[in-house]
């Protein structure tokens, strides 16, 4: 799909703990504590300064403010590194200042960002639609709970971002009215469904160095329209934690530039909680992409699009 001008698209992960309950447990509860009760806010706050309409593809859970827990009519994945029951640490019960699970008042608050924001989905409770644990029949069980948890939004998604990128059932979404996805980013890599320790190194090599954040176009994939990803914006814990944020803004600078200049989009995305460790200079850092882009869309070379917006190149 040719395009008039570059564009830069803004996808987040948004699924406060259900991303990392299957390898970590309640391990990164605090990040989620610290991502409701400030993250969101503030991250709205800066779109909202530079205009930015950004894609929030969140887990369906989020959209309810009350559940029992148990969601015995739902389909459970099976994946081989996870035993027991799916839906075994969701607590059930009303949404809190301290909720983990459940994020409806959060939902709203995107919703209602002056700067109007798209909502997608990021499947129901995360599992992982490109593993074979994850059957047609859990896919489907998934996305319609997504919709149904969803009813109260005034628009029907249309966009949708995979767990972990892993690509799976397009058909399922198709028939749901998904019309738009995020697959993964053009590197090998990230076409690579477990690249190893190898791959992982080649990736922070890439961000330790700068290197430019490739630019991508849509494409169709089957029924769907895949934008693929750019880059992440990587957090900043553990050995993450010693590359200067300074570094992961000169890739997303050097991709902006490209997409203006070759009329491709620049894809960056993240997830809200990546924001929590070096929290005020990883804001700085997005301060600064968001800068340039307000100046490259002054200057009629780039257009902020959302996901959804590609739709129509189906």
């Amino acid at each position: 799909m040719a395009l008039d001008r570059g564009a830069f698209t803004l996808s987040l992960d948004f699924e406060l703990i259900w991303g990392t309950l299957d390898v970590a447990g309640h391990g990164f509860a605090a990040a989620v504590l610290f991502e409701r009760r400030r993250i969101v806010r503030e991250l709205l706050s800066l779109l909202d300064e530079f205009e930015i309409q950004a894609t929030w593809c969140t887990v369906g859970h989020l959209f309810l403010n009350q559940c029992d827990g148990r969601h015995e009519n739902l389909a459970r994945p099976r994946h081989a590194w996870d035993a027991g029951d799916w839906y075994r640490h969701d607590p059930g019960g009303s949404e809190s200042d301290d909720s983990l699970f459940l994020g409806r008042s959060l939902v709203e608050m995107i919703r209602d960002c002056r700067t109007p924001q798209e909502i997608g989905f990021h499947s129901f409770s995360h599992a992982i639609w490109g593993d074979p644990g994850c059957s047609r029949e859990v896919a489907a069980s998934e996305i319609g709970a997504c919709f149904d948890a969803a009813a109260w939004l005034e628009r029907r998604p249309v966009s949708f971002v995979f767990p972990r990128n892993r690509v799976g059932h397009l058909d399922v979404l198709a028939n749901h009215g998904i019309r738009v996805f995020r697959g993964p980013g053009p590197r090998w890599y990230e076409r690579d469904d477990n690249p190893g320790p190898i791959g992982r190194l080649a990736h922070l090599a890439e961000v330790c160095l700068a290197v430019g954040a490739p630019t991508v176009l849509p494409e169709l994939q089957g029924p769907l329209v895949n934008l693929p990803g750019s880059m992440i914006y990587l957090p900043a814990h553990g050995i993450r934690r010693w590359i200067p944020v300074s570094r992961r803004v000169r890739r997303a600078l050097s991709g902006l530039e490209e997409a203006a200049d070759r009329r491709r989009v620049m894809h960056l995305w993240f997830h809200p909680t990546n924001l929590a460790d070096n929290y005020d200079a990883m804001m700085g850092g997005l301060r600064e992409i968001f800068a340039r882009v307000r100046d490259l869309r002054s200057g009629g070379r780039l257009d902020v699009r959302t996901m959804g917006s590609f739709a129509s190149a189906a």
